[in-house]
C-alpha cells in the first residue's frame, strides 16, 4: 500500500512538472528550463518499482511526450556549449567549461570497461567504431577517442547537418581526433552495407524516441551489422522511464544480449551490449513474452569495471545530460 502511495506521488509530481515544460515558450537553456529539469530527474532517480506498462494511458501520453521534450531540450543544450567551445581556437582544451564534462568521463569508463569485458579479437580494441546520433556534442566519442580507444577509427552519424559540422569543428584543431574522427549527415535507416564495416556501434538513446521508432532502428541494425559485431545501447529502468525509452530483451532479436547493467545511484541510463548473431534470423516481434526469460541477466556486470570503484556522480542534471549526445 506504502509502495502504490509512493507511486501514485511520484506520477503526479512527474505530470505536474511536465505541464510546465509544455508551457515554455523555449527549452533552450535558462533559469526556468534548468530548474524544472533538475527538479525532474531529481524525483526519477531514487529506485522504483513503478511498471510503466500499468499506468493508464494518460500517463503513457505523458511520458512519451516528455521524453521528446527531455531530447529537445539536450539538443539545445548541446547546441549551446558546442558554439561556446568552438569559439576557442583549440576547443579540445576547453572541455571542462562544459558542466557536466566530468560526468562523461566517468560514463565512458564504464562503457569502455563494459566493452572491454566482450569484445574478443585477438585482445586488440575495436578498429572502426559508428555512434549513431552523435549530436553537436560528441563527448562520448571525444573522450573513447582519447582516453580509451586511441587507435580507433570514430564514425560519427547524426540527421542534422547542421550538428555534425559544430561537432566536426570543434575536433578540426586536433591533429590525432581529426585524422579519426568522421562525420556522417545521414538517417541510420537509409545506412545499409557500410553498417558491416564496424566492430561496435554505439545507439544513442534518443535515436527511436518510442517503440515502434526503436524496434525499426534496431531491426535495421540487425540486418546489416556484421554478424559478431557489438551493439551497444541505453536504455532506462524504474521511474527513469520518464526520462529516455526502454529497450526490453525482446526488441533485441538478431542479437545476443551480453550485459545490461541498471545502475541504482544517479546516472539515468541503463547500458546494454548485445551481439550480432551469426545465423539469419526472421524478425518477429509479434510475441512479447518470448524473450523474457534470456532476461535473467539484467543485474549483471563485469566485475573488472572500473566504475564500481568510483563515487557517485553529483548533479542530477549533468547526468541526464551526459548519457545522450
Amino acid at each position: 500500500m506504502e509502495s502504490l502511495q509512493k507511486e501514485t506521488i511520484l506520477v503526479e509530481k512527474v505530470c505536474e512538472i511536465y505541464h510546465k515544460i509544455s508551457k515554455l515558450d523555449s527549452l533552450k537553456p535558462s533559469k526556468d528550463v534548468d530548474s524544472l529539469f533538475i527538479e525532474l530527474v531529481r524525483i526519477c532517480i531514487p529506485p522504483s518499482s513503478i511498471n510503466i506498462a500499468t499506468l493508464p494511458a494518460n500517463v503513457q501520453e505523458v511520458r512519451s511526450k516528455l521524453i521528446r521534450l527531455c531530447g529537445e531540450a539536450e539538443g539545445h543544450l548541446e547546441a549551446h556549449f558546442s558554439t561556446i567551445l568552438g569559439s576557442f581556437p583549440n576547443p579540445l582544451h576547453h572541455l571542462n567549461e562544459f558542466p557536466y564534462y566530468s560526468n562523461y568521463l566517468k560514463l565512458s569508463r564504464l562503457e569502455f570497461d563494459i566493452l572491454t569485458e566482450h569484445y574478443s579479437a585477438s585482445r586488440q580494441a575495436p578498429k572502426r567504431l559508428a555512434f549513431v546520433g552523435s549530436g553537436p556534442m560528441p563527448l562520448t566519442s571525444i573522450v573513447l577517442a582519447t582516453y580509451h580507444l586511441k587507435d580507433t577509427i570514430f564514425h560519427n552519424y547524426d540527421i542534422d547537418s547542421m550538428a555534425n559540422s559544430m561537432a566536426s569543428h570543434l575536433v578540426s584543431s586536433d591533429p590525432d581526433l581529426s585524422r579519426r574522427m568522421v562525420f556522417h549527415t545521414a538517417n541510420i535507416m537509409d545506412v545499409t552495407d557500410e553498417l558491416k564495416e564496424y566492430d561496435v556501434i554505439f545507439l544513442a538513446a534518443l535515436v527511436g524516441m518510442d517503440i515502434d521508432e526503436k524496434v525499426k532502428v534496431i531491426d535495421h541494425l540487425a540486418k546489416y551489422m556484421a554478424p559478431g559485431a557489438l551493439l551497444m545501447l541505453r536504455s532506462a529502468h524504474g521511474a527513469r522511464v520518464f526520462l529516455y525509452p526502454v529497450v526490453d530483451a525482446q526488441l533485441l532479436q538478431g542479437f545476443d544480449v551480453l550485459s545490461v547493467f541498471h545502475p541504482t545511484d544517479d546516472v539515468v541510463n541503463s547500458v546494454v551490449i548485445s551481439r550480432k548473431i551469426a545465423e539469419p534470423v526472421s524478425i518477429d516481434h509479434g510475441d512479447t513474452h518470448h524473450h523474457h526469460h534470456e532476461w535473467r541477466i539484467e543485474s549483471t556486470m563485469p566485475l573488472s569495471c572500473k566504475y564500481c570503484e568510483s563515487q557517485a556522480f553529483n548533479n542530477p542534471f549533468g547526468l541526464m545530460k551526459m548519457v545522450d549526445e
